[in-house]
Parts: structure tokens; C-alpha cells; sequence
């Protein structure tokens, strides 16, 4: 049996006929850059996200950019995030100007721990920008705390955590605004890249939209130095499609979850901990694992996609010596990048194929 990573054409093959529909009424109209299609989509995507504002913009590295410049974010000014994430949320902090100063994680959860993030606070400090790590929200109610204490911005990460909730709340509406990614292989992927920023601020919105497209309202008159963050037409017809399905592929994505859990209970393989308050979206099903590179050539021999997320946390880096951290300084961040593996959980899997991955993972261990 082969079961890749992830499977795309799975996927399209069950929608091709409504996506080259919407595709083709966009070249029609030849409205390529925002447009009809896209405003429908905010439109909808808003409603889905129980946001007032949704924007859509070019990527999710350039939804947390334009959120960070809308917030003024400057040069000189410090930001508190995670090192166990994807580069762009640190990198886009630096695109600002400003200095990412990084926080360990909860070794259960894999999301930024708040218990240490107060100590990080200095006057420089501005926001905070916590991740929603595999789909799974970080402890907002903690993080929310402190910010309004110390009178700081938040900016949620939710690239991976479309339509993931904690305490009935969606992510994307904890802070001031939230960060949404469309890159292909994310739960509601787009046909390129593409990204979000919901907020529930009205002038906060309308900030970003001008900052999304060159700074310009009205056309050629430029209220700010903005950038060019504009989310295609073909993009949001295809995302409209695509948010029809998103709920039910999320919950076929938790059925799969629910099925590894059972089959890797009592066993050497740890998943994180889901949090009581969470529903997560499983954007990777990601454990911590020993032997870790030896299992995941296991999985290959047997024709079992696996990937690493990730191999080695941003405060180590290169491009972030300047930092000057070491190794050591972030303990949990660094084992798990040793330990984790992420295996195939998107909805288009049977449960054949997820017992086949349960079972050759255990039969690694010699449990079978």
C-alpha cells in the first residue's frame, strides 16, 4: 500500500468541475487582482471565521507583514513569539524592522508556553504573536492577559488553524487580528499562494486594506507606504469553492487523528496534548517519536510519506545569529525538533490506509 504525506489531486479530482467553473468565470471577467471573486470570498470567508473583517492578501508571510506595519510595528521595537514554527513568522517581523525576541514552548501542546512570557517583557516590547501550532490554538485566555496588561498587540499566527476554535471562539479573533495562510497543502489551500488577516477593529481593517495595496485610497492618491499584498481573483474563486467543504474535511482530518490516537495508545508514539477547551484542525497529525529518522526511513521503505516539522528551531538559524542565542537557551523547542514526525492525516485518507501507517509504525517498534 502507498500513502503519500498528502494527496492534492485527491482532493481536486472531487471538485475539479465547480473549480474550473469559478475559474473560468474569473477569466472571463478578466478581473485578476482582487476584483468580484475576491470580495465574494471575504465576503463568505468572515461570515466562517464569525470575523466582521476579513482581507484578503497575497500570502500568509504577507498577512503577518501588513498586520504588523498596520499595527506600527517599527525599527527598535521588540516582538514575543515562538522558535518551534514555520520562518515567516519571525521573518516577517524583521521585514519590519523589528527584533523577534523568542519564548520556549509547552512540551505537551508544542504552542507557546505563557507562563514565560512575561518575563520577556521589556519597554521595547509591542506585540506578541502566538502560533496556532498544527492546527491546534495556543492558550489564548493566558496570552490575552498578559498583552492587556502590559498594553500590547496581539497578532495571531492561525496559518495552519483555519476554522479551529478554543472556548467556542475561532481562531482569528482572539487578538487584533488574525493571520490566515491558502498555501496549497493547508486545510483550505488555494491554487498558489494566498493568505488572510480578520480583525474585528474597523479602522484596523480599513488600515490594512489601503497597506495592501500600495498605500493608495482613492487610486494613485497614497495615504502610506504600503506594499503589494493584493489576493488574486483566481484564487478567491477557487478558496469560495474550496470553504463549501473545509468543516467536513476538518472533521474527516479529526476522525483520522481519533483513529492514530487509538491505534499509537500505550505506545511509544506521543502526540500533543489537545487541550480540553481546543478543537483542533489537524493540519499535520505530528508526534513526538523515538528513533525518530530511523522510523521515518522505515516509513519510506514501506512507501509512507512522513515529514519533519521542523528540524531545527528559528533561534538557531543562521539568519538569526545576530540574535545571540544558543543552543540550550530554548530546551523544549530544541528536543522537540529532535523528536517530532508529522504522518499523513489529510481527509482524503480511508482508514485502510491510516491503520497501515498505525500498524508499520508500531511493527518499527516491534509491538507487533
Amino acid at each position: 500500500m502507498q500513502v503519500p504525506l498528502l494527496d492534492l489531486k485527491a482532493q481536486y479530482a472531487s471538485i475539479k468541475d465547480e473549480i474550473i467553473q469559478a475559474i473560468n468565470e474569473v477569466c472571463d471577467s478578466q478581473s485578476f487582482a482582487l476584483g468580484p471573486a475576491v470580495a465574494e470570498f471575504e465576503e463568505k470567508i468572515a461570515v466562517y471565521c464569525y470575523s466582521n473583517h476579513a482581507i484578503g492578501v497575497s500570502s500568509g508571510t504577507d498577512a503577518l507583514i501588513v498586520s504588523l506595519m498596520a499595527l506600527e510595528i517599527k525599527p527598535g521595537d521588540e516582538v514575543i513569539t515562538t522558535p518551534f514554527t514555520f520562518f515567516a513568522t519571525a521573518g516577517s517581523i524583521v521585514r519590519v524592522g523589528a527584533k523577534p525576541v523568542f519564548v520556549d514552548v509547552d512540551l505537551d501542546s508544542y504552542n507557546i508556553d505563557p507562563s514565560a512570557i512575561e518575563q520577556k517583557i521589556t519597554e521595547k516590547t509591542r506585540a506578541i504573536v502566538p502560533v496556532h501550532l498544527f492546527g491546534q490554538a495556543a492558550q489564548m485566555k493566558a496570552i490575552m492577559e498578559i498583552a492587556e496588561r502590559h498594553n500590547l498587540a496581539v497578532i495571531e499566527d492561525a496559518a495552519q488553524a483555519i476554522g479551529a476554535s478554543q472556548d467556542g471562539i475561532k481562531c482569528g479573533n482572539f487578538g487584533d487580528c488574525g493571520c490566515f495562510s491558502f498555501y496549497p497543502a493547508k486545510n483550505l489551500g488555494g491554487f498558489g499562494d494566498g493568505g488572510l488577516v480578520t480583525t474585528n477593529r474597523e479602522e484596523l481593517a480599513d488600515k490594512i486594506r489601503t497597506l495592501r495595496d500600495h498605500g493608495q485610497n482613492p487610486r494613485y492618491f497614497y495615504k502610506m507606504i504600503g506594499g503589494n499584498f493584493r489576493l488574486d481573483g483566481i484564487q478567491g474563486a477557487v478558496l469560495t469553492v474550496k470553504l463549501k467543504y473545509l468543516d467536513e474535511w476538518n472533521e474527516k482530518r479529526r476522525q483520522n487523528a481519533a483513529l492514530y490516537d487509538s491505534i499509537f495508545a500505550d505506545s511509544p508514539v506521543k502526540p500533543p496534548r489537545l487541550d480540553s477547551n481546543n478543537v483542533s484542525i489537524y493540519h499535520q497529525y505530528t508526534a513526538t517519536v523515538p528513533q525518530r529518522d530511523k522510523l521515518q526511513k522505515f516509513l519510506t521503505e514501506n512507501n509512507i510519506g512522513s515529514a519533519i516539522f521542523y528540524p531545527k528551531p528559528l533561534h538557531l538559524q543562521d539568519c538569526f545569529s545576530n540574535l545571540g542565542y544558543k543552543p540550550g537557551d530554548f530546551p523544549i523547542a530544541e528536543r522537540l525538533c529532535n523528536e517530532v514526525l508529522s504522518l499523513p492525516v489529510y481527509p482524503e485518507l480511508v482508514p485502510e490506509q491510516v491503520e497501515y501507517v498505525g500498524k508499520t509504525v508500531l511493527k518499527f517498534y516491534g509491538m507487533i
